[in-house]
């Protein structure tokens, strides 16, 4: 292969970004290069001389076109969005069930509007491996947030499937696209997966969306009647999943920096949301002078500017008793992030000070002790200033979800499944897989409650992630398809072995 071409291919998967002339401080030049080997090519020689497979027609090129295909499934016009059980959202779990039966699974729907799809493998008595993520999106999505973890995981069974290795598998696998991840419609996350993991309070069945509509409402809307008894009935046992698995694309600019498309997660930052609503006293703009006024609006600036400096330097607002508070301030610099996404007031006219406004706040940090000591001094300054401007506040937790620590089996096996990738389609490149943190919230959070989790991260261009700038490489995606099917297959090569050591 001549050098210029090495070099365009190995620069299309692991080189979008300059940080990569760093990289060659730790990775031999000519290692790199010599291995750089028939990217496009649906299978190469391997190191032993043997034929290794890439399936680029379905690992890529077909879950691709089935990305965009999602990405047009939308309630609006000119933008993305499917939130729980809209009619886009029926409409993707359709099109998401026919590429499972494509894939030789068996599907049905839950009762909370989940997608599932099954195959049995050699023993269907097995605790069986849970594989997905979500179906819905943001307000002005990006098309890769949730689907990739899903046609990743469909992608990898139809090539188990049309080489005849799908009873294979040593235990039951099960694809899920989870109907409500993002918590747009109902501002409670995960409710898809909560009720899978059976932490679903039947109490969310009457929580109401901004039309008052509840989410009892609109699951018999879609003819899916839904009781308390039918969320204790759809609770798995926790011994009968071996393990739950979520690829998801990173949503932050770490594996674009490293020039790598693939990463395993450590963790996953715990988070809150909070609903807070300042009553002040409503009047005419022009004639309640400046020193009268109970002015809610100017109170929520005056707050949200306090949240912006605690979030910024916690070590400055939070007290301090020893080593303890010492760990927890070191926890928080480098993970806590808080934002306010929603603010709206009434009766919002520009010739009206406002009686009410209410907006909403997400923080979120990986030490869950640090969470709770930031929340807790921001509501004790937050009342204060409410007090000062004397002006009403309540603040409403809506949403609280522990961090999680990732399964370190799950962990290594995904991080094996990933240098495998690497190797596959590069050679036998000498890199370590990153490991990383996640500050976003996942379904794995909901499902590790009911067992172990494992999270494989996805390159994507700028760390960008809940707008339609969001994207992977086509190659990224073609990366993960071939990093869950390796672990697939590692299931098949581990149940080989068990079935030689019976025998013997």
């Amino acid at each position: 292969m001549a050098f210029s071409s090495s070099v365009h291919r190995l620069h299309y998967l692991f080189l979008p970004h300059p940080c990569f002339f760093l990289l060659l401080l730790f990775f031999p030049l000519s290692s790199l290069f010599a291995s750089a080997h028939t990217l496009y090519d649906d299978a190469r020689e391997g190191a032993e001389g043997g034929r290794v497979e890439l399936f680029r027609e379905i690992l890529r090129d077909e879950a691709v076109s089935r990305l965009n295909h999602l990405g047009e499934v939308s309630d609006v016009d000119g933008y993305l969005e499917r939130t729980f059980l809209s009619p886009a959202s029926v409409r993707a779990g359709n099109v998401i069930r026919g590429w499972m039966e494509d894939a030789g699974l068996r599907t049905w729907m839950d009762h909370m509007g989940n997608i599932h799809g099954r195959v049995d493998g050699m023993n269907p008595s097995a605790a069986q491996l849970l594989i997905g993520s979500h179906l819905d999106t943001v307000i002005d999505a990006g098309k890769f947030d949730g689907a990739l973890g899903i046609i990743s995981a469909i992608s990898a069974l139809k090539v188990l499937r049309l080489n005849n290795k799908l009873g294979k598998l040593r235990r039951p696998v099960e694809v899920i696209a989870f109907s409500d991840e993002e918590g747009v419609r109902f501002q409670s996350t995960f409710l898809g997966s909560a009720a899978v993991a059976g932490i679903l309070p039947a109490s969310a069945l009457n929580i109401s969306d901004k039309s008052g509509k509840t989410v009892c409402d609109i699951l018999k809307d879609n003819s899916i009647e839904t009781t308390e008894e039918h969320l204790i009935q759809l609770k798995y046992e926790p011994k009968s999943v071996w393990g739950y698995v979520e690829v998801h694309i990173e949503q932050g600019p770490v594996l674009e920096t490293v020039g790598l498309p693939l990463g395993v997660v450590k963790g996953i930052a715990g988070q809150t949301r909070l609903k807070v609503t300042v009553l002040g006293s409503q009047g005419h703009a022009g004639t309640v002078p400046m020193s009268m006024r109970r002015d809610p609006m100017a109170a929520a600036a005056e707050l949200i500017v306090l949240l912006e400096s605690l979030c910024r330097r916690p070590q400055d607002f939070l007290p301090y008793d020893g080593q303890s508070s010492a760990f927890i301030i070191e926890s928080l610099s480098g993970s806590l992030v808080c934002t306010v996404g929603e603010i709206s007031c009434w009766p919002s006219a520009s010739n009206v000070i406002p009686g009410q406004v209410t907006f909403t706040i997400d923080l979120r940090a990986i030490d869950d002790v640090g969470r709770e000591a930031v929340l807790h001094e921001l509501s004790t300054q937050m009342y204060h200033i409410c007090d000062k401007r004397s002006v009403s506040c309540l603040i409403e937790r809506k949403h609280d979800a522990n961090a999680v620590r990732c399964d370190p089996e799950l962990s290594s096996e995904l991080k094996s499944a990933a240098l495998s990738s690497f190797k596959k389609m590069a050679g036998n490149i000498d890199v370590e897989v990153p490991k990383l943190m996640s500050g976003a919230g996942h379904d794995a959070m909901a499902m590790a409650h009911l067992t172990k989790v494992g999270m494989l991260f996805v390159r994507c261009r700028g760390g960008i992630s809940h707008s339609p700038a969001e994207h992977v490489l086509d190659d990224d995606v073609w990366a993960a398809g071939l990093a869950i099917l390796s672990f697939f297959e590692s299931q098949m090569r581990l149940s080989s072995r068990l079935v030689q050591e019976s025998s013997v």
